[in-house]
């Protein structure tokens, strides 16, 4: 039900441009690992997916449930809230290990927060949080890293603005890229596991704001290989 909610109001946002690594969707059971840069980009994310005829249960924060509609949805497509920072945490990698199991995907957020800028330009993911190392682990799930460029021209920055770039955006129409790269097995160790999951979906995001122009995937790469970052 949410996926074919993204897959309306998303085309009404903005252009909506996708590319993969593969030639089929992900096999089922596994972990789509995304970028998190707007409030906008699980609509983009999930509006990609739906065109490769992936739905995906998704983990989300816990106080999404408590927004009308919004948790509705949510409660009844079967998502996974997460209690961070409560003794509930670990039950949501639980439930999400359950899906894989029953051959859904699911679909996570790596960085767990939004950046806290007030710009709308793209950067490279920020640090990883270790739920999705545990996870793949627990599952023996294979790691599809996602890359989503372009949410945060839908809407960024403070509460006045990002409530300005969503009414805003209709008439705008901001260029939005995802693209799907092939999936990593992680390796043991979680420290070693999150570096690998985080490199992947930095690949991929690299690869979606090449798509829209963006210079930020030039700079990333530069800074990586030892030269010039601007």
């Amino acid at each position: 039900m949410l996926s074919s909610v993204a897959a309306a109001v998303v085309p009404c946002l903005g252009r909506l441009t996708v590319t993969s690594d593969h030639r089929s969707a992900p096999e089922p059971g596994s972990i789509i690992v995304a970028n998190h840069t707007s409030l906008a980009d699980p609509g983009v994310v999930l509006a990609a997916l739906r065109r490769l005829d992936v739905e995906p249960v998704v983990l989300a924060t816990a106080g999404l449930w408590r927004i009308p509609v919004l948790g509705r949805l949510l409660e009844r497509g079967g998502h996974v809230p997460v209690h961070r920072g409560t003794h509930r945490a670990a039950d949501a990698l639980d439930t999400a290990a359950a899906a894989l199991g029953a051959g859904r995907h699911v679909l996570i957020y790596g960085e767990g927060r939004i950046p806290p800028r007030e710009d709308a330009a793209e950067a490279p993911p920020e640090s990883f949080r270790s739920g999705l190392a545990r996870l793949a682990h627990a599952a023996g799930a294979p790691v599809v890293p996602l890359g989503q460029a372009g949410a945060r021209r839908v809407t960024s920055g403070s509460t006045a603005k990002q409530l300005a770039g969503f009414l805003t955006a209709p008439a705008r129409r901001p260029r939005l890229h995802v693209h799907l790269g092939r999936p990593v097995h992680l390796p043991p160790g979680v420290e070693a596991a999150t570096a690998t999951a985080r490199e992947a979906v930095t690949i991929a995001w690299r690869t979606a704001a090449r798509h829209l122009g963006e210079p930020a995937a030039a700079s990333a790469r530069r800074s990586r290989d030892g030269g010039p970052a601007r």
